[in-house]
């Protein structure tokens, strides 16, 4: 059985003490034990927040990009999965659809970007989803198998150990509208199928998480879903309540 994951992407929030506030709240969540729960803030507080995570043993971190080098390189403004890793990071995430449309990466630059996460050893979320105009044209599947096949395509089994999707609706994100979970299942579902032609086993393990204006009021139907093992959750993983109403959600 696969376990939950509940994802918090802070994305570009927070002053040190807005994020020391953040912590403190977390750490008086009662978080099921039956859950991985990782949050990923801006890389201004990556440490703060891994200290801090130390004291709420429950709780892991990651970054939200890496670069497409591993190590060391003369790449400026950038860092690489063997820094996250050196700084105690545990996930990075890649692809997301924000970095997708405003900062043009491309499916080949994500791809490089997870192979270069992974064989430091970091664990990634992949994310993936189709805009308002792609579902209108009824290529949802057609864009996030395309997403997908980018990582799907490198070689080496070592790849898709630990390996985690986000499918994101790009409408649904900070939007106020979610996908129902039977739409979210949908999608789900195709992910998976497309991973068993890969490799069923890999497919049975990969958590693939529902990521599009999650919150405390939707998490219980959308994680009921056979194929949705938790959530990539952005703004509401601001809120400490609302985030760990949302992890125990996940826990039932």
């Amino acid at each position: 059985m696969r376990r939950p994951l509940v994802a918090g992407n802070w994305k570009m929030n927070g002053t040190r003490a807005s994020v020391a506030e953040l912590l403190e709240g977390l750490q008086r969540q009662s978080l099921p034990l039956g859950v991985d729960i990782a949050v990923f803030p801006s890389l201004l507080h990556l440490d703060a927040v891994i200290a801090g995570a130390k004291e709420k043993g429950v709780l892991s971190v990651g970054a939200q990009t890496s670069a497409t080098e591993p190590e060391f390189a003369a790449l400026t403004g950038e860092v690489s999965a063997r820094q996250l890793i050196d700084l105690g990071c545990e996930w990075v995430l890649v692809g997301h659809s924000e970095r997708r449309l405003m900062l043009g990466e491309t499916d080949d630059l994500v791809g490089r970007k997870y192979l270069a996460a992974r064989s430091c050893g970091l664990k990634v979320v992949l994310c993936v989803g189709e805009t308002l105009e792609e579902r209108e044209a009824g290529i949802t599947l057609d864009v996030v198998e395309r997403q997908l096949s980018a990582v799907l395509k490198l070689s080496g089994a070592e790849v898709l150990q630990d390996f985690v999707v986000a499918y994101e609706p790009v409408w649904a994100i900070g939007t106020g509208l979610t996908a129902t979970p039977e739409q979210a299942q949908d999608v789900h579902a195709a992910i998976r199928l497309q991973l068993a032609r890969k490799d069923k086993s890999v497919a049975e393990n990969t958590r693939i998480l529902y990521g599009g204006s999650v919150k405390a009021s939707n998490a219980a139907e959308l994680f009921a879903m056979p194929d949705i093992d938790g959530g990539l959750v952005g703004g509401a993983s601001l809120s400490a309540d609302e985030f760990g109403a949302i992890c125990r959600a996940a826990g039932n």
